[in-house]
């Protein structure tokens, strides 16, 4: 240790707080990267001999200098604008004064830029964003053209495209059985007519047990009070009779209704397609990181729709249902088996992929049909097998 101290003197300590964190950008030195603790400090600096030579080195080519920091400035603001907000539509002072907490960052005042609103202008005039004015300043809204993020979009199209036929289709199928019944089943057009009785009538009787009252008027006392309902004995009603034959025809609703439960009650038949060996992702989030979008094989098949798997990296099981978990595809050439149809249980080789239509081409290698190439399967349909 020398005779002040050195580095563990209280000057040095409070030097050294005083260094952290952000000091005021006047005070910095972009050519020199290096930031001044106050004015006398800048003044200090600038007049020093080192800053004289990068001076010298920027007066030959301003043009690159300048250039190379505007670039350096945009990358690393529009690196924030992407991870930290993405597509969002965000304030661009917030994204500034995120990016500018950073010590070591490029200034705005070493740039093409002067102030902030410029640059601003520029990423809106370049297509980098999407910018627009309000009464609390700019806003700004990253605008992605990531090659891969552009070609998962172009897939979630077709997904969507794909699944909008097939509810084209069902609603057409739907229109066309309407049409069919109306035209096999016109409708009555019924008029007003007067109410006739038809068919034989039952009459039903019904006997009205006698009063004691009128046992005592065999006394002669009370025979002329009777009431008049101890008088009237019986009554009757009219139940009319069932045509034989007259039988209550199905709308159209009701034929469709009862097709689709037909529909249902064969596919309950083939949902089950958990099979023992067979490799699988977990999709079910409650599980935790541990589990969650981790790639495992079946180790057992409890029940029709339940599992026990075992993470492939970690040796983790758990007990799962079918409906947390999502098929694998294997590349090309590797075996897999098939879940559902008429091929259920059995080994194939993956031959080709559509990722337009999400199907495969399987061939057989094994059963009565081997070597058959199956085609446009789906992609729930098959799953990797786990190899040995």
């Amino acid at each position: 240790m020398g005779k002040d101290g050195g580095f563990l003197t209280p000057k040095a300590i409070s030097n050294r707080i005083k260094a952290k964190g952000l000091q005021k950008l006047r005070w910095y030195c972009q050519v020199c990267q290096k930031q001044c603790r106050d004015e006398n400090g800048f003044k200090c600096h600038t007049m020093s001999e080192s800053h004289q030579r990068q001076l010298l080195l920027v007066a030959d080519n301003p043009d690159q200098f300048i250039d190379g920091y505007s670039k350096e400035f945009q990358d690393d603001f529009m690196y924030l604008l992407k991870r930290r907000y993405g597509t969002r539509r965000i304030h661009a002072n917030v994204v500034y004064q995120e990016y500018i907490s950073e010590r070591h960052h490029v200034h705005m005042n070493s740039t093409c830029w002067e102030t902030l609103t410029a640059f601003v202008k520029y990423l809106g005039r370049e297509g980098k964003c999407a910018v627009d004015q309000t009464e609390k300043g700019w806003f700004i809204t990253y605008i992605d053209r990531d090659p891969e993020v552009l070609a998962r979009q172009e897939l979630l199209k077709a997904k969507e495209k794909l699944e909008l036929d097939d509810a084209e289709r069902n609603a057409k199928y739907i229109r066309q059985q309407i049409d069919k019944a109306t035209k096999e089943e016109p409708r009555d057009e019924r008029k007003p007519s007067e109410l006739k009785r038809e068919g034989e009538i039952d009459k039903v009787t019904f006997t009205m047990p006698t009063s004691k009252v009128a046992q005592k008027s065999k006394t002669g006392t009370l025979s002329e009070k009777i009431s008049p309902l101890e008088k009237a004995e019986t009554t009757t009603f009219v139940r009319p009779t069932k045509r034989p034959g007259d039988k209550r025809k199905k709308s159209a609703l009701e034929d469709i209704m009862e097709e689709e439960e037909k529909k249902k009650s064969k596919s309950r038949h083939v949902d089950a397609w958990l099979q023992k060996g067979i490799v699988v992702k977990i999709l079910n989030k409650k599980l935790g990181d541990k589990f969650y979008k981790r790639k495992c094989f079946v180790k057992e098949v409890i029940d029709r729709y339940i599992g026990i798997v075992e993470v492939l990296d970690t040796g983790a099981r758990v007990k799962i249902d079918q409906a947390d978990l999502e098929t694998v595809i294997p590349s090309y050439g590797r075996p897999v088996m098939i879940l559902k149809g008429n091929y259920k249980g059995l080994m194939g080789i993956l031959e080709s992929l559509d990722p337009e239509k999400f199907c495969v081409s399987i061939r057989l290698n094994e059963g009565s049909d081997k070597g058959k190439l199956l085609r446009n399967m789906a992609y729930e349909d098959i799953s990797k097998i786990m190899e040995a």
